[in-house]
């Protein structure tokens, strides 16, 4: 069997698995980005582990499903974008910035018309070009410092 050449056409090379989980990861951002989050197991293998996930958010695209309903509720423009992306062959790793208004109820807090942006970073393991194991991080605090929301930290009783 012959190896394939880089003089061939693009349709007739075979894809890496790192660009096939950059696509992954991309199409995750638009299913975010359309609201069409029925999408999800396009992209996330059921099962798929969060190491950092929201109160309560369950296991696998019904997790990411939840979370993102929950956000584009109270952000009804909420967009993610990509500021910086790296991968090798079964990891994708990127900083964004999410953006949105504040419609909705997030967090007991009232809509405040507020427009957000918040950056934040995640890596994701692949296989197959689904998404298994999650980690990531965004500035909670941050958000919530723009929605007004008391966050002095106070503690009382110890």
């Amino acid at each position: 069997m012959t190896q394939p050449t880089n003089d061939q056409p693009a349709s007739h090379r075979p894809v890496s698995s790192q660009q096939t989980n950059i696509e992954a990861t991309k199409r995750f951002g638009e299913i975010v980005n359309t609201g069409q989050l029925d999408h999800f197991s396009e992209v996330v293998a059921p099962g798929s582990l969060d190491h950092d996930p929201a109160p309560g958010q369950e296991a696998g695209p019904q997790g990411f499903k939840a979370f993102f309903g929950m956000m584009r509720a109270a952000f009804p423009d909420l967009h993610i974008g990509v500021d910086q992306m790296v991968a090798d062959d079964d990891h994708v790793s990127f900083a964004y910035t999410i953006t949105g208004t504040h419609q909705g109820e997030f967090m007991g807090i009232a809509p405040t018309g507020r427009h957000v942006s918040v950056r934040g970073m995640q890596i994701g393991r692949f296989e197959n070009g689904l998404l298994v194991e999650r980690w990531g991080s965004s500035d909670e605090l941050g958000l919530l410092k723009q929605l007004g929301a008391d966050v002095t930290g106070n503690v009382t009783g110890n």
